[in-house]
């Protein structure tokens, strides 16, 4: 059976490589990634993740559907996607010197329609960033398009003090929930 990544990460397909999975086909889903008044963080980063692989599901058939989703939180406050270099400093002035964690959702839908879930998280904790850490970072522009407004496998890892958890899970997908997810269902022998 072929599987099927319903992701525009191409940090997800890196991650999946890695452990020797090369998806059959790529296939970004376009769904609202609103968050709901209130929706606490892992049942927000689960929610994607479903709805991702539901939508990409059901253009796909005979295959295996994988999706994930990252979520940043500091406390119950879902942080952003950074899109502008304001977004990003918000993120790196909350994150200073402060424990967050990193909700990964994984969803994977079989070609008989079973649904699989897992939720992965990860704890991380930042130094305190001074004013040249963080101008550094913006400038660099790594910040764009994470969650949170970092990449711990890129600059940032200079900010992390401690990780409690999946590393993998900070950088975009839990690998071994993944691998998990693809044993159980038969997709990875």
């Amino acid at each position: 059976m072929k599987l099927v990544l319903a992701s525009a990460s191409p940090r997800r397909l890196d991650l999946l490589r890695q452990i020797g999975i090369v998806p059959a086909d790529v296939r970004p889903a376009d769904i609202d990634e609103t968050p709901f008044k209130e929706e606490q963080p892992s049942v927000y980063a689960l929610r994607m993740a479903v709805s991702k692989a539901k939508t990409v599901a059901a253009c796909q058939k005979d295959c295996f559907v994988l999706a994930a989703d990252t979520v940043v939180a500091c406390g119950r406050r879902i942080l952003p996607k950074a899109e502008t270099e304001k977004d990003a400093e918000m993120c790196l002035n909350l994150l200073s010197g402060r424990r967050h964690v990193v909700y990964g959702g994984i969803c994977l839908i079989s070609p008989d329609g079973k649904i699989s879930t897992k939720i992965v998280k990860t704890a991380v904790v930042f130094s305190r960033l001074h004013a040249t850490d963080k101008r550094r970072y913006l400038d660099g522009g790594e910040w764009k398009g994470k969650a949170g407004g970092y990449a711990i496998q890129g600059q940032a890892a200079l900010f992390v003090r401690e990780i409690i958890g999946s590393y993998t899970n900070v950088v975009g997908m839990g690998l071994y929930e993944t691998g998990v997810l693809l044993k159980g269902c038969g997709a990875l022998k």
